[in-house]
């Protein structure tokens, strides 16, 4: 009773003043516990101060509030990507060749001499990733000899993933790559069918990552506004929020140009960043003693340990147990600071290596307080499913198939592959998911391409791969990539669903997520997004409200 009083008080006190904002005439999917459906909001000071019928919203407003007529529209709460290389990909993106969306290799080059033409002359043309060859009609890769026609004065450098990059020889002068034994942590010259050099890189994700840092940088006011125009990107996107678990090529240096932004005031997504410099504890140590868990504010705070903190754990299916006992020691120093922490880890039949690493931890600290997570791991079994749930662990999950699914189907089999990921499975065992993309080195970063890849299972060459047992309904799919994903970054009682109270992060897209044909939902964007109730990005009928 006395919860239910101080609702009622606290209720009071929002409508007791007129909303900055109310919402009307729309479809308004709250994303709460019974996926309510209203078809206004009204908004104050940031915070959702009112759901319902558009006649009891609009006698609400007063003299200065502002009216929003949606025409119908459907508007959800704001997608949050548990888990994307959001501030790596946002310092090159003013500066890179994006090859997201293109649908034939011939458009790709295109860019490419688009961007030739804008750009100084010499200066360097990156595709960092993003792309795969089955999105493209001629399902390739392309030669050497094209990206020297596409642009024959630039240095050219297009990465697939972390296996391959193919280099105009402008690119290679540049490197000074001459031999193989110039190439970084044995990457090697491939090879066609008769011997001949083709002109690209082979090699795994450490040799790739290790040429990618021979490449120059942008300067810092690059860095910034990158930031700012990669960020307004995925507010097109209808995203609000990331949680960016570093990676590669990355160290604490890299961050300035967010910190900045968000000093400015400027950020337009809610980042939740985590640390994770490979060098052991000692660099750990060194690193977050300053780093409170939760340090910073609604908009940039420091969320825990990333998903490579020791070497040794990271795509490592053997580990030895001195690699396991020196990655121990860096989990249970987290547990005692109560830092979050999360691990990748791809393949189900080693990571009882990982969980058994967090159940030693677990016996002396619990961690369920924590929100460890493991990201990835498309094919966990419900064995792997039940230990996580025992350890209160989550599970970040990626639409990793849609580009990789009939690889992984040879690799694992029909079985497997018809229910990968489980997602289902693990809600209904009660153990945390959260949506992502795990963008944008080996994937996009739109999340309606991979709310689709959920709800139908098909790859980016349209072959249906998971079966129905799997598949969520539209409405947890939008809640993995909502609450779900709010969960990891411990706020998920401040936004993931539109209810009263909470912060006013939403989007007014240009389809009905919950009616448009599945095949089309991954072609979704925003009309309007509003983070904190602030419009950070406007277009079509609402283009005139940008920046308002």
């Amino acid at each position: 009773m006395k919860a239910v009083l101080c609702a009622a008080i606290l209720a009071c006190g929002v409508f007791a003043q007129a909303p900055d904002a109310i919402l009307v005439n729309g479809k308004i999917l709250t994303a709460d516990a019974r996926f309510s459906i209203d078809s206004a909001v009204a908004i104050r000071e940031g915070k959702i101060a009112a759901l319902g019928n558009d006649a009891g919203i609009r006698r609400q407003a007063g003299s200065g509030t502002r009216v929003i007529d949606l025409g119908g529209r459907t508007v959800i709460p704001g997608l949050i990507d548990s888990h994307m290389h959001a501030i790596r990909a946002a310092l090159s993106f003013s500066t890179e060749v994006n090859w997201i969306g293109t649908r034939s290799l011939k458009e790709g080059l295109g860019r490419i001499t688009e961007a030739s033409r804008a750009m100084k002359p010499g200066s360097w043309l990156i595709v960092a990733g993003g792309w795969n060859v089955d999105q493209f009609r001629e399902k390739r890769q392309p030669t050497q000899a094209e990206l020297i026609d596409a642009a024959p004065n630039n240095p050219v450098y297009v990465q697939l993933a972390y296996g391959w990059v193919m280099m105009t020889p402008l690119a290679y002068q540049a490197l000074h790559i001459a031999s193989e034994s110039d190439l970084p942590n044995n990457g090697k010259f491939e090879k066609d069918a008769n011997g001949k050099l083709t002109g690209a890189v082979t090699g795994g994700q450490s040799a790739i990552s290790g040429l990618f840092d021979k490449l120059p940088k942008p300067s810092f006011e690059q860095q910034v506004d990158g930031t700012k125009k990669f960020f307004r990107e995925l507010n097109r996107l209808a995203m609000t929020g990331v949680v960016d678990p570093m990676g590669n090529n990355m160290s604490p240096r890299e961050y300035q140009a967010l910190f900045q932004v968000w000093r400015e005031k400027q950020l337009t997504v809610r980042v939740a960043y985590s640390l994770s410099p490979w060098a052991g504890l000692a660099e750990l140590q060194s690193a977050i003693q300053m780093l409170p868990m939760g340090f910073g504010d609604d908009m940039l705070h420091f969320n825990g340990l990333g998903e490579n903190v020791s070497p040794g754990m990271y795509n490592n299916d053997h580990p030895t147990q001195a690699q396991k006992q020196e990655y121990y020691e860096i989990a249970k120093w987290a547990a005692e600071r109560g830092l979050s922490l999360t691990q990748h880890w791809s393949n189900d039949s080693s990571v009882g290596e990982l969980l058994s690493v967090w159940e030693r931890v677990n016996q002396e600290i619990p961690i369920a307080p924590l929100r460890w997570s493991i990201a990835h791991l498309n094919d966990a079994s419900i064995e792997t499913l039940r230990r996580m749930r025992a350890l209160g662990v989550g599970w970040t999950v990626q639409d990793a198939l849609y580009f990789s699914g009939e690889q992984f189907r040879q690799q694992h089999g029909e079985a497997v592959t018809r229910r990968s990921p489980p997602v289902e499975t693990a809600r209904e065992l009660g153990v945390p998911v959260g949506a992502g993309t795990d963008a944008h080195r080996v994937a996009l970063y739109n999340p309606f391409t991979s709310l689709q890849c959920f709800l139908d299972g098909k790859t980016v060459g349209g072959v249906a791969l998971r079966g129905p047992e799997e598949t969520p309904s539209r409405e947890n799919a939008l809640r993995y990539y909502t609450s779900g994903s709010a969960w990891f970054s411990h706020d998920e009682e401040k936004r993931g669903s539109l209810e009263v109270g909470k912060l006013a992060d939403l989007a007014v897209l240009t389809k009905d997520y919950m009616t448009v044909p599945v095949e089309q939902i991954g072609g979704i964007e925003s009309l309007l997004t509003m983070v904190g109730g602030r419009i950070v990005y406007a277009a079509g009928p609402y283009a005139k409200l940008d920046g308002k």
